[in-house]
């Protein structure tokens, strides 16, 4: 009995982590983020990553976007995930596509981690690229404030 009971909070936890995490809403469509930041009057927050293999990103998704500061702004900004994975099960061929065309007009150089700051025209209001193996989320955050005025 007492192993159903600890399986079940465990299960419960779990449940609860996922659901915290999933409550940021990523867009994965440029054009769609676009037209809700016109209507909500707030800028795009762009992220490029490489999910699957890009150290830096896999460390700035745990220390700056799972962060609660950071769930916190993320209501002043539209946020895009823009993700170029090597494996072929992470996104379907036309996402890829499609992200392959947004990475090549905004992200040409392929740097990951990146983030971009834009307008709902599509107009850059900022970028900050990398991420320092310190670990810290300063300038991230600073980068955050700056394209959320």
């Amino acid at each position: 009995m007492n192993y159903l009971i600890a399986f079940m909070l465990c299960f419960a936890s779990l449940s609860l982590a996922a659901q915290d995490e999933s409550s940021l809403n990523w867009f994965t469509n440029l054009e769609e983020a676009q037209k809700v930041s016109k209507k909500e009057k707030k800028p795009i927050l762009v992220y490029f990553t490489g999910s699957d293999w890009c150290a830096p990103c896999k460390m700035l998704k745990e220390d700056f976007f799972a962060s609660n500061e950071f769930k916190k702004k993320a209501t002043e900004v539209v946020l895009v995930l823009i993700d170029y994975p090597r494996r072929i099960d992470i996104i379907t061929q036309a996402q890829l596509e499609y992200n392959k065309t947004i990475i090549e007009k905004y992200n040409p150089e392929k740097t990951f981690p990146k983030l971009l700051g834009l307008n709902f025209r599509g107009k850059e209001l900022g970028e900050i690229s990398g991420y320092s193996p310190l670990r810290d989320t300063t300038h991230h955050f600073k980068f955050l404030e700056k394209i959320s005025l």
